[in-house]
């Protein structure tokens, strides 16, 4: 059986994105691995078994997402209070919805840009989303 250890994106500038990450997911560098012109960083908090890997290339502009990327989605305990840290952070996250199935809660989310524009959805913990 197939175990998922990382995710990987790549970003732009590396210290405004570990910036970002420890202070909207609590995410510390599990391990850095620096070459000559790139850089993997693996980040995890206590929560999660599997990491982020942030892949920095040395002189690289921008990145485009394409048509392919979603999103990264976490949950967390107090989804209000996660929206008014990000807010008072300057990271701009959009507004809270409910999304329900059959007249019953299936989700409340917001999403949120990583300095990359890459998407992350913050769920509250309910139902599948534990």
């Amino acid at each position: 059986m197939a175990k998922i250890i990382h995710s990987m994106v790549r970003v732009v500038d590396l210290d405004k994105s570990l910036q970002f990450y420890k202070a909207a997911l609590d995410l510390d560098v599990a391990e850095r691995l620096d070459f000559d012109g790139f850089s993997l960083v693996y980040l995890r908090n206590e929560e999660n078994d599997m990491e982020l890997e942030l892949t920095w290339n040395e002189g690289a502009e921008a990145y485009t997402h394409g048509t392919g990327y979603g999103h990264l989605a976490v949950a967390v305990e107090h989804l209000e209070a996660e929206h008014e840290k990000l807010a008072a952070l300057g990271y701009e996250p959009a507004d809270i919805k409910e999304f329900f199935r059959d007249g019953q809660l299936l989700a409340k989310f917001f999403f949120v840009q990583d300095p990359d524009g890459y998407k992350i959805e913050f769920l509250q913990r309910h139902g599948r989303y534990l």
